[in-house]
């Protein structure tokens, strides 16, 4: 497989630290409210990567943060007359919701940034001694950025060039404009944790970089996130890391591009803002995954009703496909010798195109050609094995996409659906001598009756 690098620049091999293993962290939310249709981008992307790579037969170490304090959170549960902790807790719930609605499986580990104030402590006490860091008599601790002699290397700029325009606030003690704080001080209505500088409460850019070395290690292979993280937040995770442990932090940076909502940019101001809660009102979440993988992850997509309209047709031909594979008639005779090289010539096109830095496009084209062939398929008879065979590669490969998993909703002739409701009406009259006639009719036409608690159901034989 070959992975954009945002580090280099180029596409690299994927050679993982650890034979058959992959360490993988993305940034997670800042639980203060529901995530908009921007954040679902990195989170659909890269449950993508690590469920391709675990179809691939990797095992995958998957971590994904909660940030369970910041300003937003602080400000918003002193509006709300809650505490930081119970909006975290909520709002963790409300993720969960939203992302299985998205098909978005469960990391390995979500840590949550409360949860690892001594990890955190412990790696600022490190960079203090080893010079990369000060306290100030407020109780603030900085990052020193002229300390790191690689700083700037994932954005690709100079110290010097980034200086302009860096300044320090009235309420700051840092001693360079670049610095940036990994431990803040105790302020009145703020949470607060007791540390060697007094209480105080972590900095966003040293929650991850804690977080991350905690459960994958000082050196991992993979960091994902989108491109507004690059800088200062991923920038910053290097710099602390690589100056505490004196490895390297990371071997691939993946970012994905931005979203804009009919080719404007997303905010609040204009009105364009949307969170995934909201759009489950009006589509199906299903869509809404098959729209973020329907292009190049680095690339900007543009969200529409227009284009969410045609997902959902393009999504309901895939279903299509899978449903007529139910109604394919059965013949035993049937030379099926040449199926098993088709399915393969599928995975492997399939495989070429999310090998080729996760091209997820071109692998929903892959899925498209193979809907088409199946309508054909399954207008001849074929044997019970190659009807199978066919079911499990497409669930494979749509699978892949955490496409089409939803469970067929059978369809039964409008005389069997009547047939039904009058035998429901016998038992209701107790004429058990009809209804009893009744399934015998419907046995003949080839569906069963099973008395459920929610009342009678079809079921074809």
């Amino acid at each position: 497989m070959q992975i954009y690098n945002t580090m280099s620049r180029k596409k690299e091999p994927l050679i993982p630290i650890k034979e058959g293993e992959i360490s993988m962290y993305v940034c997670g939310p800042t639980v203060y409210d529901y995530f908009h249709i921007g954040n679902a981008r990195p989170f659909v992307v890269f449950d993508t990567m690590r469920r391709y790579l675990e179809y691939r037969g990797y095992k995958v170490k998957y971590v994904q943060n909660f940030t369970d304090i910041d300003d937003k959170m602080i400000n918003r549960a002193n509006r709300e007359g809650t505490t930081v902790k119970e909006l975290g807790d909520r709002f963790i719930k409300e993720y969960y919701q939203d992302a299985d609605a998205l098909g978005i499986e469960r990391a390995t580990v979500n840590p949550r940034a409360t949860e690892h104030i001594g990890d955190i402590i412990k790696l600022v006490k490190k960079l203090i001694e080893k010079g990369h860091a000060y306290a100030t008599e407020n109780g603030d601790v900085y990052f020193s950025v002229r300390s790191d002699p690689g700083y700037g290397k994932l954005k690709g700029q100079d110290v010097d060039d980034m200086e302009n325009g860096a300044r320090i606030s009235p309420t700051e003690q840092k001693r360079d404009p670049l610095d940036f704080a990994l431990w803040k001080g105790e302020k009145p209505g703020e949470p607060s944790w007791p540390s060697p500088w007094g209480k105080g409460r972590p900095g966003w850019h040293v929650e991850c970089s804690a977080m991350s070395m905690k459960y994958l290690g000082e050196t991992f292979d993979i960091h994902g996130g989108g491109m507004d993280l690059i800088f200062p937040h991923h920038e910053n995770e290097i710099a602390q890391s690589e100056c505490a442990t004196g490895k390297p932090f990371v071997h691939y940076w993946m970012h994905n591009g931005y979203i804009n909502i009919n080719n404007q940019k997303m905010s609040k101001s204009l009105g364009n803002f949307f969170t995934v809660r909201d759009i489950a009102k009006e589509y199906d979440l299903e869509a809404v995954r098959m729209f973020l993988l329907s292009a190049n992850y680095r690339n900007p997509v543009n969200f529409s009703r227009e284009l969410m309209e045609q997902t959902v047709t393009s999504l309901n031909r895939l279903y299509t496909a899978r449903d007529r594979l139910y109604d394919t008639p059965v013949d035993e005779t049937v030379d099926d010798s040449a199926v098993a090289g088709e399915l393969d010539s599928f995975r492997n096109r399939f495989n070429e195109a999310m090998d080729d830095d996760l091209n997820t496009a071109d692998a929903l084209g892959v899925l498209f050609d193979f809907a088409r062939r199946i309508n054909i398929f399954a207008t001849n008879a074929h044997t019970k094995a190659a009807i199978e065979a066919v079911k499990a590669c497409y669930a494979e490969l749509n699978g892949v996409l955490g496409l089409v998993v939803k469970e067929r909703k059978e369809t039964f002739p409008e005389e069997a659906l009547a047939l039904l409701e009058q035998r429901k009406e016998a038992k209701q009259n107790r004429d058990f001598a009809a209804a009893d006639a009744i399934r015998d009719r419907l046995k003949a036409m080839g569906f069963a009756v099973e008395d459920t608690r929610d009342g009678a159901k079809l079921k074809k034989l």
